[in-house]
């Protein structure tokens, strides 16, 4: 049994194993491979050296490039976690219809992330405006995303309020594995909302935490689609992220 069991393992692992390789592995190292030489996608090439990286870092529109994605990727990641571990702390307590206000919650995270940029950039340079123009309010009269200083706000906004669902359901699985008797127990000592949530909640659902931190820092520092439909790295070179800029330099700039 045990060596039968060893076979099939082989059979599952080693397809998996190529397949990663060629389609992951193979492409980083040749992408690394051609980074040390003025390959420009076809015809000859030769050897640069560390040109390309020392350009690269000499250049000021990459280096703000990095500094805005990284900027965003973590202001992102705080307030999404934080919200998200709101929402799943409101959902999970004793209310009616939780499901279905999970359900509700969850439809941003459903719904293509362009289709969401379009209709936040209509809200924007439309609604809002309006808005602030009715209630005499100046600091809501400008489209944020025209604004250079303030254009990483708006993209931040439409963010978060889409990831915000998938952060919620991770954080929904954590609290659900809480034995309410821990709970119960405190409350009989006389422990606070407060207590019970710093000193149980808290550390029972640290590996949930971590895992909605890597993988919301993951998402956030490739942020593509939010810059394309909202402000096409604008106002300038303002919110250009790294993706974007890859785009840029590949298709628009050759």
């Amino acid at each position: 049994m045990v060596k039968k069991s060893n076979k099939l393992l082989y059979v599952v692992i080693i397809p998996t194993l190529v397949i990663f390789f060629l389609l992951h592995t193979m492409p980083l190292l040749q992408g690394l491979f051609y980074s040390f030489t003025d390959f420009g996608g076809f015809g000859d090439w030769e050897f640069v050296g560390l040109n390309n990286y020392i350009e690269g870092f000499q250049d000021s529109r990459i280096i703000h490039s990095y500094f805005f994605t990284i900027g965003f990727s973590i202001v992102s990641t705080i307030l999404v976690n934080i919200i998200g571990l709101l929402i799943a702390l409101g959902i999970n307590s004793n209310i009616k219809f939780s499901n279905t206000i999970r359900g509700i919650y969850f439809i941003p995270y459903m719904l293509g992330t362009l289709i969401i940029a379009y209709v936040f950039s209509f809200l924007f340079s439309q609604l809002v405006p309006s808005i602030g123009e009715a209630l005499g309010i100046e600091f809501l009269q400008y489209n944020i995303l025209g604004n250079q200083n303030l254009a990483w706000v708006g993209v931040v906004i439409v963010t978060v309020w889409q990831a915000a669902a998938f952060n919620t359901i991770l954080y929904l699985s954590g609290l659900v594995t809480i034995d309410d008797s821990l709970y119960e127990a405190a409350e009989i000592d006389g422990a606070s909302s407060f207590e019970k949530f710093r000193h149980i909640t808290v550390p029972m659902i640290i590996p949930f935490f971590t895992i909605n931190l890597v993988v919301s820092m993951k998402n956030f520092l490739m942020a593509f689609d939010q810059v394309v439909a909202l402000t096409e790295g604008g106002p300038g070179t303002a919110t250009e992220s790294v993706s974007f800029l890859i785009y840029q330099g590949a298709f628009a700039e050759g």
